[in-house]
């Protein structure tokens, strides 16, 4: 890794770099140079200027490049929209669409360009971008010497897969690290009721619905190409560059053209049987090409499954993390439950005992009046009354008792 950082970061000055026909041109130091007839200063105000990228070629060599939107945009045969996907200024969620020369890959920090005959990324200092590059330099070597099994997949599906491999890696260790701290906390939130722990577990609950928004979209992308046979075939950039390079190498003055028959003269069983000649070498073509699609569109119907299974995975795995919470959630709101109703009950036995303590008041109240009675002049009447007075205050509480009791206001 130190070593490929040792190599792209310092950039090297590089007058010109053609790639397949493009001549992409750095600007000098005394001015700037035209760029395939355009001012790169031009560019520049409308936000189209040089950018950096990591070049890797099929023999696994790579270059760092600086070229302009433009030239990009011809080189690889694509519209400005798709370049967009790829701009780290620009927040855009995973995606993976198979262009005519081009696959145009966005999948988190993976932003690249894969032709049939190299892969172009962004120049950053990312891990994981430095990481999908040496990764690939060592498939491809691998590949090329024959230290491991025959690959039978061409470059573009190799360069995508390891896009695939190190995004699911990177979304399944950022949910593995959610589950390790989610698990404990949870744990002691449960045990512990309070507002520090609810907070922490309101942050990671956020956390968990973007990290999960991010799996699935990844996740539902794969299954989008997986279940259309025509993205998956227009994916297959090696296959389309034999046939057009075919087509342009077929020599024009080997071609034999056979001198016109005249239809009077040429006996009917023969013309009936060149049609049909015809139409079986035209039906043998075409199912020949038919199969050789289908064989593409299988092997990389298999490449996509096996890493469908791997985000699926992730994305079941913080499934149940999800569910753990609002398993937790509803635990916490039995609880609270359970204690607002115990205050509730305390409350209404407070109530209850306020309402007898206020018959004394009542009692005292008629006895506390300015005017005569004869009850006033007994030496043992006060006793009584405080008695009696005491007496009924405890039926009248034992009555509501009852009474919440029937009603099941509260358990007795």
């Amino acid at each position: 890794m130190s070593d490929l950082k040792d190599r792209l970061l310092p950039p090297r000055p590089v007058a010109s770099i053609s790639l397949r026909g493009d001549s992409f041109s750095r600007p000098s130091s005394s001015g700037r140079q035209p760029l395939l007839g355009l001012d790169v200063s031009g560019l520049k105000k409308r936000g189209q200027g040089l950018k950096s990228w990591i070049r890797v070629d099929a023999f696994a060599n790579t270059q760092l490049v600086e070229v302009d939107k433009f030239s990009m945009m011809r080189r690889c045969d694509l519209p400005a929209r798709d370049l967009r996907l790829l701009d780290p200024l620009f927040v855009y969620p995973s995606t993976i669409l198979g262009r005519e020369r081009a696959i145009v890959v966005n999948l988190e920090q993976i932003r690249c360009i894969i032709t049939a005959d190299e892969v172009l990324l962004l120049n950053s200092l990312d891990d994981y971008v430095l990481g999908y590059v040496v990764e690939l330099q060592q498939r491809l070597k691998a590949s090329s010497v024959g230290d491991t099994s025959p690959d039978y997949l061409p470059f573009e599906f190799r360069a995508l897969e390891v896009a695939l491999e190190a995004a699911c890696t990177f979304l399944d260790a950022q949910a593995s690290e959610l589950e390790i701290e989610a698990y404990p906390l949870l744990d002691e939130l449960t045990s512990k009721i309070s507002t520090v722990n609810l907070e922490r577990v309101r942050r990671l609950k956020s956390r968990l619905v973007a990290l999960t928004r991010r799996v699935q979209k990844v996740r539902d992308e794969i299954e989008q190409l997986m279940d259309d046979d025509g993205d998956m075939a227009e994916m297959y950039l090696t296959e389309k560059k034999k046939r057009m390079e075919g087509s342009l190498s077929l020599p024009n003055d080997g071609v034999s053209f056979s001198a016109p028959v005249s239809p009077v003269s040429s006996p009917p069983s023969s013309r009936r049987l060149e049609r049909s000649l015809s139409f079986a070498r035209s039906r043998h073509d075409s199912a020949k090409s038919s199969e050789s699609e289908n064989e593409n569109i299988e092997e990389l119907e298999m490449l996509l499954e096996a890493y469908f299974v791997v985000i699926d995975s992730t994305l079941n795995k913080l499934t149940s993390l999800k569910e753990y919470i609002d398993d937790t959630e509803d635990f916490i709101n039995i609880q609270l439950d359970n204690v607002r109703n115990q205050l509730i009950q305390f409350e209404l036995l407070l109530t209850t005992a306020t309402f007898v303590v206020a018959i004394f008041g009542v009692v005292a109240g008629i006895f506390g009046m300015n005017f005569e009675i004869d009850l006033f002049e007994e030496p043992g009447v006060f006793k009584w009354v405080l008695t009696i007075t005491g007496v009924c205050g405890v039926l009248v509480f034992l009555a509501f008792l009852l009474f919440y009791k029937r009603r099941r206001l509260m358990p007795l």
